[in-house]
């Protein structure tokens, strides 16, 4: 028996690497998935590659329409959800010299605005006893100038875990993050093109463990944080990141 029968999960920004592990994940213990993106072709390939028990709902996470038709189709086709990770995000390098106002307000946006009104949005249809998991990232822990737009949105991300939380506990609703490291996920090519291989090797010097993190690692802590194997832990930051921030 898998260890999450018979739920209904969400998992935003579901179509490549941390997502796309977590969607599959969850499946396989038995969850129906709803995932999503913002590209038709990456969301069709992605439930082709998840094979049973999807739903695929294209949308942008920062668009307030296409979250409240993302959980229209949940409420038409489950009528409730019990998990939901919001995932869906954008990174951009810009220092603090470099960045522009559309920058700014892109990664803000995607990963901190995006996030508040995914769940926001999920309230009525969450049900009691639920659980949220919300992923940030070690960029909130550490200072790394060409992240400074994103490390900040991503600590807001840890700061509504903390305070949903508190606000969701009556319901026995826990709502946790998680802080993924340097994880080998298509977002190297996307940052770095051609040079996507040199800046792998860059990141795997910064670990302890000498490796990059794989994203069926990230996709097991979120596991746990969805299932009853947590059922003691709320408001936490959960990091996966070979000590990277810890050592």
């Amino acid at each position: 028996m898998g260890k999450l029968n018979g739920k209904t999960a969400v998992v935003t920004g579901g179509t490549s690497g941390i997502g796309l592990a977590t969607a599959k994940r969850l499946t396989a213990e038995g969850a129906h998935v709803f995932i999503t993106g913002r590209r038709p072709d990456a969301l069709a390939e992605a439930v082709a590659e998840i094979g049973a028990n999807v739903t695929a709902v294209q949308g942008d996470a920062s668009n307030l329409d296409d979250l409240d038709r993302l959980w229209k189709h949940v409420r038409q086709e489950r009528g409730s959800v019990d998990v939901i990770v919001a995932n869906a995000a954008f990174v951009e390098l810009a220092t603090l010299a470099e960045a522009t106002p559309e920058h700014f307000d892109t990664t803000f946006n995607t990963n901190a605005r995006g996030t508040f009104f995914t769940v926001q949005k999920a309230l009525p249809l969450l049900n009691d006893g639920g659980s949220v998991v919300l992923v940030a990232s070690i960029a909130h822990l550490l200072g790394a100038p060409p992240y400074t737009a994103y490390s900040a949105a991503k600590a807001a991300i840890r700061s509504f875990a903390r305070s949903w939380a508190a606000e969701l506990k009556e319901r026995g609703i826990r709502v946790n993050s998680v802080s993924p490291g340097s994880i080998d996920t298509p977002i190297f090519e996307t940052q770095a093109g051609e040079a996507a291989d040199a800046l792998r090797a860059q990141m795997r010097s910064m670990v302890p463990l000498n490796r990059l993190g794989h994203a069926e690692e990230v996709a097991s802590a979120v596991l746990f944080l969805a299932g009853d194997d947590s059922s003691f832990t709320t408001g936490i930051d959960l990091v996966i990141d070979g000590g990277q921030s810890q050592i």
